[in-house]
């Protein structure tokens, strides 16, 4: 029995290049897996069931990483908010219970973390909509996160799972249209700053975490394609 590969999925191709080029000297199984889904619970969703099922028990752990909005005060671009619950537009949540050990290996590098709920949202959320959102207990908002845990939820319920989004913009500073990265720089070199992060926390408890796969030789991060 060996350590398969952290899987590790993004809506964006800047998000799959920024982790790429981070440090996963020591990851547990070997490199992950970069999957880029695309934008939307949608296009999310039917990616992690096809990468899934084409190789049951062939990752340890999920995780979604990228880019996201804060929709709270004294949450800064640059920031990292670690997901310890995610909720859908229709009001169901999906707990994370990653949350603490990885909130707390991204503190030991060094980065700015704050942790609660996000909400995965079918549009890009601005203004009262984003305030609204904060009082209903929500730190951050993606396009998502929640399709990936409702189709973990149904395929593989007991894979450890992760979710990371880096703040792009705030309330105070807000996207002027999809796509669009005002602090574009600092968010990507900070979610590429995370990797060290995320190899401290897969390596938690890995007897937890073994099965048989058909392990790889590379020593880079591979793309699932």
């Amino acid at each position: 029995m060996t350590t398969p590969p952290l899987l590790v999925l993004c809506a964006l191709g800047p998000e799959v290049w920024a982790l790429r080029g981070g440090n996963w000297r020591g990851s547990a199984g070997g490199p992950p897996v970069l999957l880029r889904t695309g934008v939307g619970r949608r296009r999310a969703g039917h990616a992690v069931r096809r990468v899934l099922g084409s190789a049951p028990g062939g990752y340890g752990a999920v995780v979604v990483a990228g880019f996201g909005a804060a929709v709270g005060p004294g949450i800064a671009p640059g920031d990292v908010v670690v997901a310890d619950g995610v909720r859908n537009a229709e009001g169901n949540l999906f707990a994370v219970r990653s949350a603490a050990d990885l909130a707390r290996a991204l503190k030991e590098r060094g980065l700015a973390v704050h942790t609660g709920v996000h909400h995965t949202a079918d549009h890009v959320v601005r203004g009262l909509e984003r305030r609204a959102l904060y009082l209903q207990g929500a730190l951050a908002v993606d396009m998502e996160a929640a399709a990936v845990l409702a189709a973990l939820h149904e395929l593989r319920p007991a894979l450890p799972a992760a979710v990371l989004r880096v703040v792009v913009d705030t309330p105070e500073r807000e996207l002027l249209r999809p796509g669009t990265l005002p602090a574009g720089v600092r968010a990507w070199r900070t979610l590429r700053a995370t990797v060290p992060a995320l190899v401290d926390w897969y390596r938690q408890d890995l007897p937890d975490r073994r099965e048989p796969h058909h392990p790889t030789s590379s020593t880079l991060p591979q793309e699932a394609s």
